[in-house]
């Protein structure tokens, strides 16, 4: 996530069905509709596969100097891993190429062929560190939550109504570059197809929250049913609010949503009971340090959340 600017911007459907008591029809009646198609269930996304990711993000920021910053080597080498997985998975990939400080960056834009392109439902992560360190949670996190759910859609051949695509920001912790720019190349048709935008900027956080965006009533909606259902109460995110890639979307009016697990804000005591982990420290006390190593993730938080985003990308989509 972003730093802060001052001042901080601020399931299966059923389907009623009148049948006849008897076997025949009624002379002159239209004849009864057939039943709707269940909704494909959104698969559980494995944690464990999910680690797997953020562990070669940690092996390549190593290898790089420590980080993977916009216009390093450890930025490029982190596109090339996300992008192999997803072309190996049957995705459609696009690279797209803008410059900031003097350095050159990279979005990666991955489709899943198929569904209504007129009706694109998009996931997004950066995908970008700070120069302090690798990054994992901010904002590795989210990047790795949102590639294991791509690689669930193929595995599981899903075939949404609308259109899927995801992306990889770049430069978002100079100012939301890398979005930005991708929103501003967006022609005006172009943009009113994106029905939703959904951004996952930090979601593994070690002392965690479980934040909903509130920007979209529909989106946030999908996400709090989610977490109503495995009894996780959750609250409206205010921390990120204009920090984080969805802000270029929100300001063209495309919706937006998106979960959040809490940065360099303190959890109170309140949250602590609802939540577990420790009152009076930082969700992330780590947050733009070097220390935001594979360390620097609580299992449970990256869990949940990854299973939300799939829950969210299966139920906005059909």
């Amino acid at each position: 996530m972003a730093p802060a600017l001052t001042p901080r911007i601020k399931l299966a459907a059923g389907v009623s069905v009148v049948m006849l008591l008897t076997g025949g029809s009624i002379v002159g009646a239209a004849p009864a509709p057939a039943p709707a198609p269940a909704l494909a269930a959104a698969p559980d996304i494995p944690v464990a596969n999910v680690k797997a990711h953020l562990a070669q993000l940690q092996s390549i920021a190593t290898a790089n100097g420590g980080n993977r910053a916009h216009g390093r080597t450890g930025y490029k080498a982190s596109l090339d891993y996300v992008k192999a997985k997803l072309d190996a998975a049957g995705f459609t990939t696009t690279i797209q190429q803008f410059t900031s400080s003097g350095r050159t960056g990279y979005n990666l834009i991955a489709d899943w062929p198929g569904g209504n392109t007129n009706s694109v439902v998009l996931s997004g992560s950066h995908l970008d560190s700070v120069t302090a360190g690798a990054g994992i949670n901010d904002n590795g996190s989210g990047s790795a939550a949102i590639l294991e759910t791509a690689l669930a859609v193929s595995r599981t051949n899903f075939q949404p109504t609308k259109h899927l695509r995801f992306a990889w920001w770049g430069a978002e912790e100079l100012g939301m570059v890398g979005s930005r720019y991708y929103v501003n190349s967006l022609t005006t048709a172009n943009r009113q197809k994106i029905s939703g935008y959904l951004n996952f900027d930090m979601i593994g956080s070690p002392n965690p929250g479980y934040y909903v965006y509130d920007d979209d009533p529909a989106i946030e909606k999908t996400f709090k049913d989610y977490f109503t259902g495995i009894g996780v109460p959750t609250e409206i995110e205010t921390e990120g609010d204009g920090r984080s890639d969805h802000a270029p979307f929100k300001n063209v009016g495309i919706p937006v949503g998106g979960l959040f697990s809490g940065a360099d804000y303190i959890k109170t005591t309140a949250q602590a009971a609802k939540w577990g982990g420790t009152a009076g420290l930082a969700f992330d006390r780590c947050y733009h340090a070097s220390c935001d190593t594979t360390a620097n993730i609580n299992d449970t938080a990256l869990d949940r959340n990854s299973d939300a985003i799939a829950y969210a990308v299966w139920s906005l989509s059909s």
